[in-house]
């Protein structure tokens, strides 16, 4: 019912900053929150930061002051602003989210991953 798609990863140095993007399409009645979740090598898939269509947001204190979420609701799209990006951001990136969507008589709430977007941070 959802496809979440992930762009804008790629091979950036020590300081440097990516701007991540995810375009959510398919049938749905809402979608809420939407974020960003990332995977490092031989580390768990850990949260990034989150954005919920009130304007709330929440980040890892990792990124906490380097990273920006925010949102096009009307492109049901959340990007993701990586600046002073160290080798520790170095992972795979992933968008989440939250939906309803309609099918037969009632409403359903599902989460939905991308198929994530590689971030590599080298000198």
């Amino acid at each position: 019912q959802v496809q979440l798609v992930e762009s804008g990863g790629g091979l950036v140095q020590p300081g440097g900053s990516l701007r991540l993007s995810c375009a959510a399409s398919g049938s749905f009645r809402s979608i809420n929150p939407m974020g960003w979740y990332r995977r490092a090598p031989g580390k768990q898939r850990e949260l990034v930061a989150t954005h919920a269509n009130g304007g709330s947001t929440t980040y890892a204190s990792s990124v906490k002051g380097r990273f920006t979420i925010s949102r096009d609701n009307a492109k049901n799209t959340v990007y993701l602003q990586m600046n002073s990006l160290k080798p520790e951001d170095t992972a795979v990136y992933y968008c989440n989210a939250d939906a309803t969507y309609y099918s037969g008589s009632a409403y359903y709430r599902g989460n939905y991953w991308g198929q994530g977007t590689q971030v590599t941070v080298s000198s």
